[in-house]
């Protein structure tokens, strides 16, 4: 739902000038009218006065020369500004017919010599927020009396958006005269379109933490583990990253790499990799060595404590 009572606006009357509208499934439009009187303060107050004692208030008055709002009735209720046209009450037509009665002359359009400021700017996003489009789907408005304006009884009926009075079936009038249509949606420039910024980029993934193995630990279950009963541990958690390394070098068959014993078959697969290191003789005997167990980690990502 639109706004219903405009903020920036003052007062005027009792707030009791329409109804619920007769057509409500139909398009929001907005209905530009002149009170044919002149403007500044003084003025204001006599047409508002004189708009309640006659009952022909719209929703809106406005002054193009000191942009003074006013207003008389919710916008989502009629007002009393149009004559019916025939057995159509034009007044209740549409979800809204927001009415404003320019304090100006049809003969002098107003856009000509307006001073349009913050509180015109406010009328335009209360009409606009009933999804009333900034267009004249009946067309040219009239320049005299005897135009000829056009008054198309389906237009009006179907058709969002916003219309002289002069474009009204079953009414007479030719106000509010040749304004400038598109100044008039120029002195209220729509709000841009609030940009969404682009997300912050996702840090990186920390890199993962190497595993450190301790040479004491590996040392003394290369010791030990090959005594054990068939599986038996020292110190799982070190010699299962060394088996990891030590099958992905091609060493170790899979169903000694997980099992964390340093047993015979890790002391096999340990020497083969210190013979790749180079090394011979007793300096290859499948106990790990600090040299040759940086080596395998610097290969397979781990890193050696002591």
């Amino acid at each position: 739902m639109g706004e219903i009572w405009i903020k920036e606006a003052e007062r005027l009357g009792d707030g009791d000038i329409g109804g619920p509208m007769d057509s409500p499934s139909a398009p929001g439009r907005a209905v530009w009218h002149t009170t044919e009187s002149g403007a500044g303060d003084a003025s204001f107050d006599a047409v508002a006065r004189y708009l309640i004692a006659h009952a022909s208030e719209p929703h809106i008055l406005y002054d193009p020369t000191t942009d003074r709002l006013g207003q008389y009735g919710p916008l989502n209720e009629s007002a009393r500004a149009l004559r019916n046209d025939g057995g159509t009450r034009t007044n209740r037509t549409g979800k809204v017919c927001i009415q404003i009665e320019v304090l100006a002359k049809a003969s002098k359009p107003f856009t000509s010599y307006w001073k349009p400021g913050p509180n015109f700017c406010a009328l335009m996003r209360a009409i606009r927020s009933w999804g009333i489009p900034d267009t004249w789907p009946a067309g040219a408005l009239a320049t005299s009396y005897a135009d000829n304006s056009p008054r198309p009884r389906t237009t009006w009926a179907t058709k969002g958006g916003h219309y002289g009075h002069s474009n009204i079936p079953g009414n007479d009038h030719w106000d509010p005269g040749n304004i400038d249509r598109v100044a008039l949606f120029k002195a209220a420039p729509k709000p841009a379109p609030a940009v969404t910024p682009p997300a912050a980029p996702k840090p990186p993934a920390p890199a993962p933490s190497r595993p450190v193995v301790d040479l004491s630990n590996l040392i003394a279950a290369a010791r030990r583990d090959p005594g054990l009963k068939q599986g038996g541990t020292t110190h799982p958690a070190d010699v299962k990253v060394v088996e990891a390394a030590l099958k992905a070098e091609g060493l170790l068959a899979s169903t000694y790499s997980t099992d964390g014993s340093f047993g015979s078959s890790t002391v096999t697969a340990y020497r083969a990799w210190q013979k790749r290191c180079g090394y011979t003789g007793s300096a290859a005997d499948g106990i790990p060595g600090k040299a040759s167990l940086e080596k395998l980690g610097r290969k397979y990502g781990f890193t050696v404590k002591g």
